[in-house]
């Protein structure tokens, strides 16, 4: 394959638990692709961090794949999912424009156009790490499927879960309440405009409880505190760790749904009107509000990144959504 002089640096993870830098050698863009040159990437630290220590089950390799994934789980692999971007080379059209691609923490690469989205020119780039986690969100109450007035809790204040509480607390009459265990949570909830609570304190019989802390522990909670006939939409991915229930107890005589979502497809009940590009402009509009800013916690230089994964992963402490910035 023919090669530009451009050279490029990416992130791999060699082994479970290490990660480097690795030079790239870009291929020349074709007919129908791009070089982006990127400002930054998101790490997405729930899945990057099992990816990150080689916790992603045999069975789920081909699912877990990323789009722009090289190498193969557990390791060496070349992982992400939150690039943000300014097209370099191009049509003339998107030369210069600012896009966000579900590609991995690389410095530089090419891509075919059809799989960017450009972004607003009113949008901050910085705030546009936050796009995949958002469509998450986005896909996970569309599968919980609240209503008006309804009580929501959100169990899990990691970014997924934080963002799906500022959501909800967005449709009308819609009570919320962000539960997690981390006491310094309810600062980032006061900014995003909905209750919190620990999970001591959270009120029982919500209409719709969304889990998403990545414990069973929290999924057992989203089941206790769930009211008659009432909506569980599981969100986290354990990866390879087990998840014990409880259904005894009144799981049966609540009759309770417990619902999985993931961002695969879009939810079924607007999958025959919603496309990704769809859904994707609808994201952009949602990254336009400044309170989304209180999601991004930290930021390290690309440099960094090996020593940042290994942090995260090990201790992810008050980490929500932790924003690596490119030279």
């Amino acid at each position: 394959m023919p090669t530009t002089d451009d050279d490029a640096r990416a992130f791999w993870v060699t082994a479970p638990g290490r990660g480097e830098i690795r030079p790239e050698i870009l291929p020349e863009a074709g007919p129908g692709e791009i070089t982006v040159r990127t400002l930054y990437s998101g790490v997405s630290r729930g899945t990057e961090a099992l990816v990150f220590n080689g916790r992603v089950p045999p069975g789920e390799y081909a699912r877990m794949r990323a789009p722009f994934q090289a190498g193969d789980f557990p390791a060496p692999v070349k992982y992400g999912y939150a690039n943000v971007g300014v097209v370099a080379r191009g049509p003339a059209a998107l030369v210069g424009r600012n896009v966000f691609c579900l590609y991995p923490h690389q410095t530089r690469y090419v891509a075919p156009a059809d799989s960017v989205h450009v972004l607003p020119e009113t949008l901050p780039p910085g705030r546009a790490v936050l796009a995949a986690n958002l469509q998450t969100a986005i896909n996970g109450l569309w599968d919980a499927a609240p209503g008006i007035g309804d009580r929501v809790c959100v169990i899990g204040a990691g970014t997924v879960g934080c963002l799906v509480a500022w959501l909800a607390g967005r449709i009308c009459g819609c009570r919320v309440e962000l539960v997690d265990v981390n006491p310094t949570r309810a600062a980032v909830a006061e900014r995003l405009g909905v209750r919190f609570a620990s999970p001591d304190d959270v009120q029982p019989g919500a209409d719709i409880v969304v889990h998403a802390s990545g414990n069973p522990d929290g999924l057992s909670t989203a089941l206790a505190v769930a009211g008659f006939e009432a909506t569980v939409v599981e969100l986290s991915w354990y990866g390879d760790r087990p998840a014990t229930l409880m259904l005894g107890e009144a799981f049966h005589s609540r009759r309770l749904t417990l619902k999985s979502s993931q961002v695969g497809t879009i939810a079924p009940a607007q999958r025959g009107r919603w496309s990704s590009e769809r859904q994707m402009g609808l994201v952009f509009e949602f990254l336009g509000n400044s309170e989304l800013d209180a999601l991004i916690t930290g930021e390290d230089r690309f440099d960094d990144l090996p020593g940042v994964l290994e942090r995260l992963s090990a201790a992810p402490g008050g980490t929500l959504c932790h924003r690596i910035v490119y030279a």
